[in-house]
């Protein structure tokens, strides 16, 4: 772990978000299960966080658990023995939270540093980048158990494999999903905080880098640094596959061509990690059916197309999704959402070679205001305009370029909210 405490010393636990994507319930759990008293502190309170404080509240250890819910207080980070974080809070460096702790001497890590620490890296698939990784990440996977290795599949894809570890260290490959707050954490860059591990998987995988996250990084180039620094701590014996190492494509169940890219990188880390055989590894990858909310297509009983990829947060990903369709100007695209900071101006000029471009959230009226998007303001407003501007055999593509956060609480209830509104009889 990235603490030289040895864990039967550590009494007093503050876990710094409980959050809703299961790192810090594990986490929780995990510290809980080692006889720890655990402090869970979180901004949010009790109702919004109610499946997460549901589990923790019917633990067999739940005599040891203490809630601080809608607040924080300094004194909870500073008299403790273990600080985690949750990788999901911005500039971490400036956080007062986290400050007091390493002020007054407390170690702070992160679910993700204490998994690794549990882990060979040598059976590790490390996979980040801007856009892709999920689908990457997911596919390797999908890879790997069709060619019977044994493997299990985490970290930013959510959840905690720290709740089930005896697995996870009898498997024969561990696939991470790596966000690049994550690799800050884990001692990507030379900022790194104090106690981080050095860490790096022995096959590293990056599917792409631009902008992102301006919110969490402040710069663009610590951002970049971040994502590179997957591979810092490699050794010669280890392998980063940091681009499509191209080939003939692969028969896919999945639209666009940058999946041919992620699908290439994939078959080449489940070969580099397991040694799986080509041929094999590229029939396998043809059976893998997607991840919901990436290019996700929705049965329809109409005459139109819908295709949720509400996972889209980057206007890389949004062009990407555009140019896995056949025809440009039979999409009807619906972009926008919370502001990262990052410039939607690509996705802007794409706007007159669309069908249409229908913008909502805290975005939307800028990036509306060329005149060749209509602003809608929320998504139930932009599927009844597109719908009523588009003709039989168009595509409605939910790509947002943003997060969900200004109006949703994470991707998945956007893309849900998107589901319900087309699959309803209008």
């Amino acid at each position: 772990m990235s603490t030289s405490i040895p864990d039967s010393q550590i009494q007093r636990v503050t876990v710094l978000g409980l959050g809703r994507f299961g790192g810090g319930l594990g986490v929780a759990r995990w510290w809980l299960d080692r006889g720890a008293e655990v402090l869970v502190t979180d901004l949010a309170d009790r109702d919004e966080l109610a499946d997460a404080v549901s589990v923790l509240d019917v633990h067999a250890h739940r005599d040891r658990l203490q809630w601080r819910l809608g607040e924080h207080r300094i004194e909870d980070f500073s008299e403790t023995d273990l600080v985690v974080a949750n990788p999901a809070v911005p500039r971490p460096w400036n956080n007062d939270c986290l400050q007091a702790a390493w002020r007054a001497g407390v170690p702070v890590t992160t679910e993700i540093a204490i998994l690794v620490s549990q882990l060979d890296r040598s059976r590790v698939i490390g996979i980040t980048g801007t856009a892709g990784k999920s689908t990457t990440a997911a596919m390797t996977h999908h890879i790997l158990r069709s060619c019977d290795v044994a493997s299990v599949l985490g970290g930013n894809i959510g959840g905690s494999l720290l709740t089930t570890i005896d697995e996870v260290r009898a498997a024969d490959a561990v696939v991470l999903e790596l966000s690049s707050a994550m690799l800050w954490w884990l001692g990507a860059t030379d900022d790194a905080p104090p106690g981080a591990p050095r860490w790096s998987p022995g096959v590293a995988v990056t599917t792409n880098v631009a902008p992102n996250h301006l919110d969490w990084h402040e710069t663009e180039s610590h951002y970049r640094a971040c994502k590179s620094g997957i591979a810092a701590h490699q050794d010669d014996s280890d392998v980063h596959l940091s681009q499509d190492p191209g080939g003939a494509d692969v028969f896919l169940g999945i639209p666009g061509r940058h999946n041919q890219s992620n699908a290439r990188l994939a078959i080449a880390a489940a070969m580099q990690l397991a040694g799986v055989d080509g041929p094999r590894a590229r029939a396998a990858a043809g059976s893998f059916t997607g991840l919901p909310h990436r290019l996700e297509r929705i049965p329809s009983t109409d005459d139109f197309h819908y295709f949720n990829d509400s996972k889209s947060t980057t206007p890389e990903a949004t062009l990407l999704a555009i140019e896995a369709m056949e025809d440009p100007g039979r999409v009807h695209l619906i972009a926008g959402g919370y502001d990262k900071g990052v410039s939607l101006d690509p996705i802007a000029r794409r706007a007159g070679e669309l069908g249409g471009l229908y913008t909502i959230g805290a975005t939307g009226a800028d990036l509306a205001a060329g005149g060749a998007a209509r602003s809608c303001g929320t998504i139930d407003v932009a599927v009844r305009h597109a719908r009523s501007s588009m003709r039989p055999g168009d595509i409605l593509l939910l790509s947002p370029g943003c997060a969900s956060w200004d109006q949703f609480e994470h991707f998945e209830a956007r893309g849900e909210a998107f589901r319900r509104l087309v699959t309803t009889e209008v």
